[in-house]
């Protein structure tokens, strides 16, 4: 697909870009990392001016031109990342678009857009690590009910939520069955935040923040009307939300780090660590490694379009190469900053803790590896 710019996608960019400046000036200053409540005020608000002014969602329908303009802009004139609406406007509504009913698309869409409604992601539980699969967390139909049970673990958001994007098990337990009927067994729910016997546990992550949490679940009841695709075919409904999380979901960041990379190229100019051969030449290959990621997004979203919208497995590349260059990216910065690179309450350690967690979250380098392996190159499966 031809992604250079037509005539009218200049003039929608010219647009976002007045738009943006006019606008982010009104913004007050954001909440602090922790202040969970905060954040989640400041972050629905942002994509309420965002959807008033018909910039919300273009990542759902609009060309991947205007997609990638809109990153771009936005990332530019440094306006707010998409924070707590992360999972609903990144995972579950694309899952719902692509997979749910018109009932479901109709109640669920609309409010994530406007920022009414914050999603968040209950998949990883205790003891199954990234094998998703080995989920344990029960659901029991009764009529037209589920009765859900068990306990999940970093779950992105779930503080603040209104809905969690739910994984269940329906199917055999676990040992029951064969390694197929596993991942034919769990079904994918829309699970109210608010139903009784939902109990949510704040986790402090090593950079300060609550952003994931516990959650415990008592036979939480919630309606059959909420699965979103078939009982039992969960798993398919999961690779469809991971192709998301994967593919399409990092591609502002991608533009957040270039950016970042220029202000630590500027630094190092400054404080004259820019004398240093060997550190010249580490920013120079992060550039090159960040323009190609950049290319990579492009590669996906033009490839989401020909898919029905869904990325394909090139997610995985993205997702392990993106993740190993934020962290080296911020080692890198430690070098040129020095002493201040060990101030604890400075964004430049907050961030570097933070990227720590980018090669374990959304599935760990060893998973991102074995799709690669299996599902780009055609390799078998290991024994």
């Amino acid at each position: 697909m031809d992604l250079a710019p037509t005539e009218e996608e200049e003039e929608f960019r010219a647009g976002l870009r007045d738009w943006l400046a006019r606008t982010l000036p009104t913004l007050p200053p954001p909440p602090s990392p922790a202040d969970w409540p905060g954040r989640r005020a400041y972050d629905t608000a942002w994509q309420r001016l965002l959807y008033d002014a018909g910039y919300a969602g273009l990542h759902w329908s609009a060309s991947p031109a205007r997609r990638l303009i809109f990153l771009e802009e936005t990332e530019l004139a440094r306006a707010p990342y998409v924070g707590a609406n992360f999972v609903g406007l990144l995972h579950a509504g694309p899952t719902i678009i692509a997979e749910g009913t018109a009932e479901q698309r109709a109640r669920w869409l609309d409010p994530i857009l406007r920022g009414d409604e914050i999603w968040c992601q209950g998949f990883s539980e205790p003891g199954a690590g990234s094998d998703l699969a080995s989920l344990r967390t029960r659901a029991v139909r009764d009529g037209d009910t589920y009765r859900v049970t068990g306990s999940k673990i970093w779950t992105s958001h779930a503080e603040v939520a209104d809905w969690c994007e739910l994984l269940v098990r329906t199917g055999p337990a676990i040992g029951t069955g064969t390694d197929t009927a596993r991942h034919r067994g769990i079904t994918w729910l829309a699970l109210p935040m608010d139903a009784p016997g939902v109990t949510v546990r704040p986790l402090r992550t090593l950079a300060g923040s609550a952003e994931f949490a516990e959650v415990f679940l008592d036979e939480v009841p919630v309606p059959v009307s909420h699965r979103v695709g078939a009982e039992n075919d969960g798993w398919r409904v999961t690779m469809v939300t991971l192709s998301f999380e994967r593919g399409t979901a990092f591609a502002g960041e991608v533009v957040a780090c270039r950016r970042t990379l220029a202000e630590l190229a500027r630094t190092a100019r400054a404080n004259g660590r820019w004398d240093d051969p060997v550190l010249r030449r580490a920013l120079g290959r992060l550039a090159a490694e960040f323009t190609a990621l950049w290319r990579l997004v492009q590669a996906n979203v033009s490839e989401a379009q020909h898919s029905g919208g869904v990325p394909g497995s090139g997610g995985s590349v993205l997702k392990l190469r993106y993740s190993q260059a934020r962290q080296e990216l911020y080692e890198t910065a430690a070098q040129v900053l020095g002493d201040e690179a060990l101030d604890l309450d400075g964004p430049w350690t907050s961030e570097r803790l933070s990227s720590l967690a980018y090669t374990i979250a959304a599935g760990t380098s060893q998973i991102q590896r074995n799709i690669i392996a299996e599902r780009v190159l055609g390799l078998p499966k290991g024994g």
